[in-house]
């Protein structure tokens, strides 16, 4: 069962989403947090698999508690929920780790798919407001040129929204393989995660 837990400084978007999600029986809804701090509290003393992060929160912000959260654990997943005015800071969550983002007005059945997509390291992100965070990538040719053919093939797939397994079978290697090439790739443009990786390939390539 996938241990989530819902930060949004909203109660009726808390309430919603864990309506919502715990009609899933694969979901188990651990903590609900106003605000980010609250994240950082809770997991002192108890463990999840994901955070739903909302970026404007008092106390502490998503961006913020992201950066502490990936800083703590960086096996726990993070989806931010933004919505289109928060470009800027979708831009730095990522850069702190966040594995993706849908936008508020999503449905209930996009919001579990991202969740399942996510637990299977695969990057969520949506198509209108990549458009807006690409801008906010530097382009960077040289770090482009750097990688390998190899790795170029794989950094496609990721872009694509392929699974390591996935990867894997396609091109005939073994997942151990793939993810030493993706720890390569992720040197070499001196990234995050694949969510950032997927960005960088839909800027360059």
């Amino acid at each position: 069962m996938i241990k989530i837990i819902i930060a949004d400084d909203q109660q009726l978007i808390r309430e919603g989403l864990s309506l919502v999600l715990g009609l899933n029986s694969d979901f188990n809804i651990v903590f609900e947090a106003k605000n980010g701090q609250e994240v950082i509290d809770y997991l002192e003393t108890n463990e999840a698999d994901l955070v739903l992060m909302d970026i404007k929160m008092p106390v502490l912000n998503g961006v913020e508690a992201t950066r502490l959260v990936k800083a703590k654990s960086g096996s726990i997943k993070i989806l931010i929920l933004t919505t289109f005015d928060d470009y800027d800071y979708i831009f730095q969550a990522l850069r702190y780790g966040a594995d993706g983002y849908l936008l508020k007005n999503a449905s209930s059945q996009e919001l579990v798919e991202a969740i399942e997509k996510i637990i299977n390291d695969e990057q969520v992100l949506d198509k209108e407001v990549t458009k807006q965070v690409l801008q906010l990538v530097k382009k960077d040719t040289s770090k482009f040129e750097s990688l390998t053919k190899r790795e170029i093939e794989i950094a496609r797939k990721i872009s694509e929204g392929q699974s390591n397994k996935e990867i894997a079978q396609e091109l005939f290697l073994t997942e151990g393989t793939v993810k030493n090439h993706i720890s390569n790739i992720l040197s070499k443009l001196e990234l995050h995660n694949r969510t950032e990786i997927a960005l960088f390939i839909q800027k360059h390539d």
